[in-house]
Parts: structure tokens; C-alpha cells; sequence
């Protein structure tokens, strides 16, 4: 015979309303051999669930009848106060209806008192106790990797074969935007714009059954814009169902400091580039210039007088264009002082209001309440700001444009946003939008928006930009809350 673990005292609680039944019952038990017991008797419904919910014992046999109420009933209330205790149920004739019922309300094992032996005692003893100790160790790996699961900061998920969401982490209702009874109506697919993607997702889980850290592009609740790697594989449940798990993560963070460590070198390359340039080109062209306003001294020649002013004029151009791209390619120290952003953006409206009139452009201001207080050099920010107005001006048609400047908080920052209802950036151009020389206007040089960019990271300032050709273009620019 199989014996039970000889180290530990097992603590039986046995709940009947029959004190004779309780007695055979437990000289049943004593009778095990290489095993001590501590058994109880409890009797009444209300005392056996205060004992139950102490939780010293290890093991419940349950009497089907306790007077009004019933052992099914018992076992399923303990087990709703988080009872892990294993519950045998006990009944004076074998019933099958019955049997069902206490497998459904949660005991592990059902005995008939007349059919009632010292070995089927012990077996049912042994295989209860480990069945319990199964089940505890798989709950705790439930909570421990449930706990994982939770606090995941990316988005974990577990969808159908079309990736619609049966179940999620908070995280995922922290990216997507919406709340967990509206994702779980949605599936993934409804996130992803490009439909290369999604079929190419589609073919992989089709074919290999994974994907693996794939580079997707998903459009939130309020239309942002992140890029994140997607992983799924196809898995199958203990009844041979087969579901998606998978796990978003968001490299939008990444992806931007990439970009903008990027761009800075580009900046920095060009900036070398010009000082090369000015210094190798402004020698030779003072030498002209000296000579020309020599040469217009010594000359009394009205056509080479006339000569010579183009001479000069067309030098003082180089030298004005090499003296902009100088000031374009310099990071100048700034001057930061406790500034409102109100104030400054007021004023840069207001230095470019003639255009805005002329123009005929409705203007919309949408401000925070309170003051937006930050550090900042506001002539420099408003230089800024004012190259952003500026091409938003000359990109909407006239008399039908339209110009918002919005200004909110955010978490532990201001947002500054500039809307227009322009011509907008095409998605090829849109990342270069800040780059210097590039520009998409006729007689342009492309440098607004590359000395917009040196002030906004002297100001440890972050941007966004969205845009539609045909629709419109929002600068989005951020700064830390004083």
C-alpha cells in the first residue's frame, strides 16, 4: 500500500450532522498506517465555514446533508472566500447527479459512506492532497507570471486566429487610448494602417506561425502616430484550442532620438561645412570688393561705373547669403529667464498679424488658462515660433486659410501646437522637414525651420509633425513645465 508523507500531521476537518458517521469516519482514518492525523468534527454550517476560512487544516471531508442547507453549497462558499484546501464530498447513497455536482462546485473527490474502506480512505486521502499541492503550484505560477503580465510596460495580449483581443494588460489600454471593453470588440488589424503589414503578418502566422520583432506603424485612439515591434505566435490551449499570444512595443521613443540624434549630425556636418566655405570664399571676395571700390575711384566711365555696381552689389548678396547660413548653422548660447509661453506666443502672433491680414487667414488662439511658465529665451523662441506661422501662412490659400495656435499641458509638459489647413508635407518629405537646405518653396534656402531646430534643442524642447497633402499640417512642440 502507498503511504502518505510521514513527516507531516495532516489536519482533517470532518463536517457532518451524524456524530455516528463522524466516528466510523474517523477510525477509518486512524487506521492508516505510517501516518498521524489531527482529526476535527464540526457539525454545524455557520462554525464549519468560521473553521474552513481559519485555514489550519489540510484536508475537508464535507457531508452532503447539514440540515437546511447542503455540503455543495458549503464547498462552494468556502472556495469563494479563496479556500485552496482541498474538499472531499460525502453522501449516504451513491448518486451520479450528485457525483457531477461536486466536481462542478469544486471538490476534488466524492465517496459513498456505506462503500467506505481504510484503502480507498487512503487513496483518496493521498490523491486529494496532491491534486491540492498541483493546483497551488499552478496558481502561483498563474499569479507570478498574471503579476509579469500586468505590469508589462509593453502591450501583452492574447487575440483569436484574426487578432482580435480576448484579453490584455493595462499597457495596452495606455498606448491604444481606449478603455478594455472597447479593445476587446477590436483587433489588432483595426490599428494598422498599412495593409503590406498586415498581410504580411497574416502570410507569417499562416505559414511559420510567428512573427518576430516586426517594425509596425499603429494609429492610437486620438490619431497619433507610433511605431512599435510587434512579436505573435500561434499557441494551443490544454483542450487543443489554438489562440495568438503576442506583445507590442513601443519604439516611438526610440525611434524619434534616432532620428533626432541623426538630424543634429547632419546639422553639425553642414555647419562645418559652411564655415569651410564662408572662410575659403570670403577671402577672395573681399579681394574683389577692395578692387572694385578701386576701380570706381580710378574710373570716370559711366558704363564701368555701372559694371562695377553690379560687381558690388552681387558681392554684398554673397556676403549677406554667406553671413545667413552662418547664423542658420550656429547654436548661439541662450539666455533662459522664467518666460510665459502666452506672452511669447502673443507676441510672435502679433509681429506676423500683417501677413496673416493680408491674407485674409482666420486665426484661432486656444491658450491654457493659467500662465504656462518656462525657461526660455522668448526672442530667440520667438524666432522660432515665428518660422513655424510663417510657412504655415504661405502653405493655406488665401482667404479660405486657416491658422490655430493651441497651447495645453500634458502630463509634465506644455504643448505648443501650430495648425494650418495647407497644402501639407508629403510622407516622403516629411522627415526632412527640419533639415537645412531643404525646402520645398521656389525661391526657399531652407533654413527657417533648420534654425527652428537649433533653438528648440537649445531649449531641450522634443516636436512632433503631423501631415496630410491637400488637408493641413500641426507643428506639435513640447517643453518642460518650469
Amino acid at each position: 500500500m502507498n503511504t502518505l508523507n510521514k513527516k507531516a500531521t495532516i489536519h482533517i476537518l470532518i463536517v457532518d450532522d451524524d456524530e455516528d458517521d463522524y466516528f466510523i469516519l474517523k477510525q477509518y482514518i486512524n487506521n492508516i498506517e505510517g501516518q498521524d492525523f489531527v482529526i476535527d468534527w464540526c457539525y454545524n454550517y455557520k462554525e464549519a465555514e468560521e473553521k474552513i476560512c481559519e485555514g489550519k487544516y489540510h484536508l475537508y471531508f464535507i457531508d452532503y446533508r447539514l440540515g437546511a442547507r447542503t455540503g455543495l453549497q458549503l464547498i462552494q462558499d468556502s472556495i469563494k472566500k479563496n479556500c485552496e484546501e482541498p474538499f472531499i464530498l460525502l453522501t449516504g447513497n451513491g448518486n451520479h447527479a450528485i457525483d457531477l455536482m461536486a466536481m462542478e462546485s469544486g471538490a476534488v473527490d466524492y465517496l459513498v459512506k456505506n462503500e467506505l474502506s481504510k484503502e480507498k480512505l487512503e487513496r483518496c486521502i493521498r490523491y486529494s492532497l496532491e491534486r491540492a499541492n498541483s493546483m497551488k503550484a499552478l496558481k502561483t505560477n498563474e499569479r507570478k507570471f498574471r503579476n509579469i503580465f500586468e505590469r508589462s510596460k509593453d502591450m501583452v495580449f492574447i487575440a483569436d486566429e484574426q487578432l482580435r483581443f480576448s484579453e490584455l494588460n493595462n499597457a495596452s489600454i495606455a498606448l491604444l487610448g481606449y478603455e478594455r471593453s472597447i479593445l476587446l470588440s477590436k483587433s489588432l488589424y483595426d490599428f494598422l494602417d498599412n495593409k503590406m503589414e498586415v498581410a504580411f503578418i497574416k502570410h507569417q502566422l499562416n505559414s511559420s506561425g510567428d512573427v518576430s520583432d516586426k517594425e509596425v506603424e499603429i494609429t492610437t485612439k486620438n490619431g497619433e502616430k507610433k511605431q512599435c515591434t510587434l512579436t505573435v505566435s500561434r499557441e494551443t490551449d490544454i483542450k487543443g484550442e489554438g489562440y495568438i499570444q503576442g506583445i507590442l512595443h513601443d519604439i516611438s521613443l526610440l525611434k524619434k532620438t534616432e532620428k533626432d540624434t541623426l538630424l543634429l549630425e547632419k546639422l553639425n556636418v553642414a555647419g562645418r561645412l559652411v564655415r569651410i566655405m564662408a572662410h575659403e570664399v570670403r577671402n577672395p571676395l573681399s579681394n574683389i570688393m577692395l578692387s572694385a571700390e578701386q576701380l570706381e575711384r580710378a574710373v570716370d566711365d559711366p558704363e564701368a561705373k555701372t559694371c562695377l555696381a553690379i560687381i558690388n552689389r552681387n558681392s554684398n548678396r554673397i556676403g549677406n547669403l554667406i553671413s545667413e547660413l552662418l547664423n542658420s548653422s550656429r547654436r548661439d548660447p541662450v539666455s533662459v529667464e522664467k518666460k510665459s509661453l502666452q506672452t511669447i506666443l502673443d507676441e510672435t502672433l502679433e509681429a506676423a498679424i500683417d501677413r496673416i491680414k493680408l491674407r485674409d487667414i482666420a486665426l484661432e488662439r486656444d491658450y491654457l488658462t493659467e500662465p504656462a511658465w518656462v525657461m526660455a529665451d522668448d526672442e530667440k523662441l520667438k524666432i522660432a515660433f515665428l518660422n513655424i506661422i510663417i510657412n504655415a501662412v504661405e502653405a493655406v490659400p488665401e482667404k479660405e486659410g486657416k491658422l490655430i495656435v493651441a497651447l495645453k499641458k500634458k502630463d509634465t509638459q506644455y504643448v505648443v501646437s501650430i495648425e494650418d489647413n495647407g497644402c501639407g508635407i508629403s510622407e516622403e518629405n516629411l522627415p526632412q522637414v527640419f533639415e537645412p537646405y531643404f525646402t520645398s518653396k521656389q525661391n526657399g534656402m531652407g533654413l527657417g525651420l533648420a534654425s527652428t531646430l537649433n533653438i528648440l534643442q537649445s531649449h531641450n524642447a522634443s516636436y512632433n509633425v503631423q501631415s496630410s497633402l491637400d488637408k493641413g499640417t500641426v507643428f506639435h512642440l513640447f517643453f518642460n513645465i518650469v
